[in-house]
């Protein structure tokens, strides 16, 4: 869910625990609308900040994110102004999903001067801005002129206003006889958590729908249906909900579906009953890290990888185009032997033939039952020119059976290839993966190598995943096609254990023998790391390939990451995320 108001209040609490009194030591522009100050204090800690429009937030976070080869300007200018600034407090405006970072920093001058960093986490308004000490604006991740916006421009040099506030009432100020004069204004045909949600700022839908469910019974109950003593149960919830805020009195709960996190909020929740898990977490940092880690990757990814993933999945349906186009070619060459036998049965018939005929009506010594047969001719060509006809159609067509068998072949290779690295895209963790694919397409002929950079561009290598078993043995998962290549080929030794799922496109997985014999529980999980990255990551049962290294080869010309194998035996695994996250290495 989006970052409510409420549960802005909560982070903030946690957060203002930790960086007040801090100093910011390092400061990081991981992604286009993201930025990561390290602040340095009694304890070290990282503050997140998002101004991405899909899930803005501010979060303590202990992941660590891959940083741009150069920093953003905006990055810089963050630099410039904010780097050894102490932190002076958090503060947040009531019920507005606004948060103000103010620090106190020292100008060119070597002076004291006060800063702000305003986080404004409002959905596609979100947006990120540096204030000087008079509350002008020196900049901001996203700039907004008067063809923008008419009501509210963010510009450098303008003074810094909040937002505009909604037409909503805030709860926490209102007393009980103003919120029941509030209820009776509402429809009587109203939904309750609806009518909550429109009448309250800072509140969440899902919070609306709990407190609906705590006074009705039912998250989607309608005021009529409530009678008084429900009316004044909801109006009670409302209450308990902003003393909750009043005394900070958070829970940070997550909602998993399928054991996945789902959803999120600063309290126990009732109203999904045994259709989902409810969990609490440690912080709010834990629970937002481990919420938005996946969700960020894969976007991220989408958004690096946008013009490589359409250069690839166009190459790919060409190829499968081009495939199905040589399939009905093929198929067309089955009936050659049909043309060979009218050109011998044109060939035995010459004598009763003339030239200038349409059709040949012939004894048909082919056919067991001695039926008779109609070939069409030429006109204008002689009976031995038909009969010649017939049998070069004949030899073209044994001909393009054997050139489109091993087009076919090459096609299919050339689709398996594709696909693999639209997989190795998916697995991608950041920009350097990213570059590193690139390269491999430039290398295969897929992208096109700029021209100024021919001959100096710089070689981009990233490392394959680390994973440790439960017995402490070492297995590598390759991220791309040159890392399963890498792995495979350079770095696995003969006696290693090479996995990969069963005629399905995923990662090479090498578990590291040390020369010993692996044991069953290690043969497991690599077999289960192998079927999680792979295109079976969804499925309940995944058949895992595997053998010693020594039974892999690579054919000479073959793609990078293609590889055959024999002697081997299958595992049929369920893919882990738990798994997954356990074994691998920080």
């Amino acid at each position: 869910m989006p970052l409510d108001a409420i549960c802005l209040t909560a982070v903030a609490n946690e957060i203002r625990l930790a960086v007040v009194g801090g100093r910011i030591d390092k400061i990081h522009q991981p992604g286009r609308d993201e930025v990561v100050l390290a602040v340095r204090g009694a304890e070290n800690c990282k503050l997140f900040l998002s101004a991405n429009p899909s899930h803005p937030r501010a979060q303590l976070t202990e992941l660590s994110r891959e940083n741009p080869d150069k920093p953003p300007m905006f990055c810089m200018l963050l630099r410039k102004h904010l780097t050894g600034a102490r932190i002076l407090g958090i503060e947040q405006p009531p019920m507005e999903r606004v948060l103000r970072i103010v620090m106190e920093a020292m100008d060119e001058l070597g002076d004291r001067v006060e800063r702000q960093l305003v986080l404004e986490a409002m959905g596609r308004h979100s947006n990120l801005i540096l204030l000087d000490g008079e509350g002008r604006i020196v900049d901001c991740l996203r700039r907004v002129d008067s063809d923008m916006s008419v009501k509210r421009q963010v510009l450098p040099g303008l003074f810094y206003r909040l937002p505009p506030v909604q037409d909503k009432l805030d709860p926490a100020q209102m007393s009980r006889e103003e919120l029941e004069q509030e209820l009776q204004r509402a429809p009587e045909e109203s939904q309750a958590d609806k009518w909550l949600l429109d009448s309250f700022g800072g509140l969440s839908p899902l919070v609306c729908r709990e407190l609906a469910f705590r006074a009705g019974g039912s998250t989607d109950i309608r005021l009529h249906q409530m009678g008084e003593q429900g009316r004044a149960r909801l109006l009670d919830e409302l209450e308990r909900l902003m003393e909750r805020v009043r005394n900070n009195n958070f829970t940070p709960t997550v909602i998993k579906r399928e054991n996945k996190p789902a959803d999120f909020t600063f309290m126990p929740v009732g109203q999904y009953g045994g259709a989902a898990q409810v969990c609490d977490a440690d912080s709010f940092a834990q629970l937002l890290d481990g919420f938005y880690a996946t969700r960020e990757t894969m976007e991220r990814v989408r958004q690096q990888g946008q013009d490589m993933i359409r250069t690839v999945t166009n190459a790919r349906d060409r190829t499968a185009r081009k495939i199905g186009l040589q399939e009905q070619e093929l198929e067309a060459t089955r009936d050659r032997e049909l043309l060979r036998q009218k050109g011998d049965i044109i060939t035995s018939n010459l004598h009763a033939m003339t030239k200038g005929m349409a059709r040949l009506k012939a004894y048909n010594f082919y056919d067991p039952e001695g039926g008779e047969i109609e070939i069409a001719l030429d006109p204008l060509l002689t009976p031995q020119q038909n009969a010649a006809k017939y049998y070069k159609e004949y030899n073209k067509a044994k001909t393009a059976e054997q050139m489109l068998t091993q087009q076919l072949e090459k096609g299919r290779q050339e689709l398996e290839y594709l696909n693999s690295v639209l997989e190795s895209i998916a697995l991608a963790e950041g920009e350097r993966d990213l570059q590193e694919i690139r390269q491999e397409l430039v290398e295969t002929g897929y992208v096109r190598r700029a021209s100024k950079a021919k001959g100096r561009e710089k070689k981009v290598t990233s490392k394959p995943m680390e994973f440790r078993s439960t017995a402490g043995l070492r297995i590598s998962v390759g991220k791309n096609n040159a890392q399963n290549d890498l792995l495979t080929t350079k770095m696995a030794f003969k006696s290693d254990i090479w996995f990969h799922t069963q005629k399905i496109h995923g990662s090479h997985v090498i578990l590291w023998t040390e020369g010993g014999q692996p044991d069953l529980q290690s043969l497991n999980e690599a077999a289960c790391l192998a079927a999680w990255f792979s295109q079976g990551r969804e499925s309940a049962k995944v058949p895992v390939d595997y053998t010693p290294v020594k039974f892999v080869k690579k054919p000479a010309g073959a793609r990078p990451g293609m590889v055959v194998y024999t002697t081997y035996e299958t595992a049929w695994v369920t893919p882990d995320e738990e798994l997954v996250k356990r074994l691998k290495v920080k």
